[in-house]
């Protein structure tokens, strides 16, 4: 029996939009635009968009930093 990976399964390579909006606690329309502004990365698969496991973490790292910084 198999069981449908959840958004804390660290195994997980790639994300959906939705899995890594819900890591950044954000909606679906504010990591679309993250996406399309190349604030968070994101690579195509086909017709399919995916974000890599850490993109979100990388993606805090650099806000921190920027918001230590000013």
């Amino acid at each position: 029996m198999s069981t449908a990976p959840t958004d804390n399964d660290t195994t997980l390579v790639l994300l959906t939009v939705e899995e890594a909006a819900r890591r950044l606690r954000i909606g679906r329309t504010t990591c679309f635009a993250l996406i399309r502004t190349g604030e968070l990365e994101s690579i195509d698969i086909g017709r399919l968009r995916r974000v890599p496991a850490d993109a979100p973490a990388e993606y805090l790292a650099r806000r921190r930093a920027a918001k230590r910084a000013a």
